[in-house]
């Protein structure tokens, strides 16, 4: 059977998602499509600074449109490109396609909140402010994963790629829910288990597994066999609200180096403490297998891989 959800039920939602940056954006992705209780209005890549390449956003749309080819769903989704580069002050917009998606569903005649859960940095949002402030008074609800640990901050990965866009955020009036470091750390999964729960769905499991070994090979200096799902809780939030602790705060403002300054001066924004992670994961495990079953997407090479008869390459070496 599947679950359905009357229209009206459903939650609408925008993805904005920095897809190629690291290896987790790909299950959350993948999470939030198969989820009935999800409307999915949009994705929307993020670029991810210039650290790596000067083309981020435009890589976070190659893998976008890759993980919609391997579940043969291109053309079942809005994709609209997001900004090329963080803002270069906090007055100056980037226009972008995925700016004026934001704005369009934000102002849509449609009595639902809008929720747009944001994997990277939030200069998309941010750029959709300043273009159209008055989207700051409509019900839209922006869940983040970044931010330091709370209350002092510090390096964080998604708030260093735009820092101005952060404060822009923070000083209007849309809801914020934070889901800082180190509570997304808190979904870690192992490879064994992936090899068991994922590799086996079809190419699409094949592929966020070794992509995410591939990842850890890498850029990780040290003998690792885990991940952290980092981008994953923001998921588990829109799925189940109280799927994690959370407490009201004044919105911090950020500095150079990325601490929170509390000026108080901010309407309250919900911070995340914990999250269920087990919820997280056996959500994302059981719609996988759902989805890989249900087209028949288990080539007998693959169960074999299952069985524990033989290990992808990539985990071989």
């Amino acid at each position: 059977m599947d679950f359905q959800f009357p229209p009206e039920r459903r939650r609408r939602v925008l993805v904005n998602t920095d897809s190629k940056n690291e290896a987790d954006d790909q299950f959350a992705i993948v999470q939030a499509l198969l989820s009935p209780s999800l409307e999915m209005r949009g994705l929307i890549p993020a670029h991810y600074g210039t650290r790596k390449t000067d083309r981020s956003m435009l890589e976070s749309r190659r893998e976008i449109d890759l993980v919609l080819e391997l579940m043969e769903w291109t053309d079942r989704v809005v994709v609209a490109n997001g900004a090329a580069s963080a803002l270069p002050d906090e007055v100056t917009p980037v226009e972008s396609p995925g700016a004026d998606l934001i704005i369009e569903e934000a102002l849509a005649d449609d009595e639902r909140p809008l929720y747009i859960a944001f994997f990277g940095p939030l200069t998309d949002m941010a750029s959709a402010l300043l273009i159209d402030p008055s989207i700051r008074d409509r019900n839209v609800v922006v869940v983040w994963i970044g931010g330091g640990r709370w209350p002092t901050g510090g390096n964080e990965c998604n708030l260093s790629n735009d820092i101005h866009s952060a404060n822009v955020v923070m000083r209007s009036r849309v809801q914020v829910w934070m889901i800082p470091t180190p509570v997304f750390w808190q979904t870690s999964v192992g490879y064994a288990e992936l090899l068991e729960r994922v590799y086996p769905v079809g190419e699409l499991g094949k592929y966020l597994v070794e992509q995410l070994v591939d990842w850890n090979a890498r850029f990780v200096n040290a003998p690792i066999e885990y991940r952290a799902l980092g981008d994953s809780p923001a998921v588990g939030v829109l799925l189940n609200p109280d799927c994690g602790r959370y407490t009201m705060h004044p919105a911090p403002e950020f500095a150079d180096d990325m601490t929170y300054v509390h000026t108080g001066a901010h309407r309250p924004i919900r911070v995340y403490e914990t999250i269920d992670s087990r919820f997280i994961l056996e959500d994302f495990f059981a719609k996988v297998t759902r989805f890989g079953r249900n087209r028949n997407a288990i080539p007998e090479s693959l169960q074999r891989l299952a069985d524990g008869r033989e290990f992808p390459p990539s985990i071989k070496s």
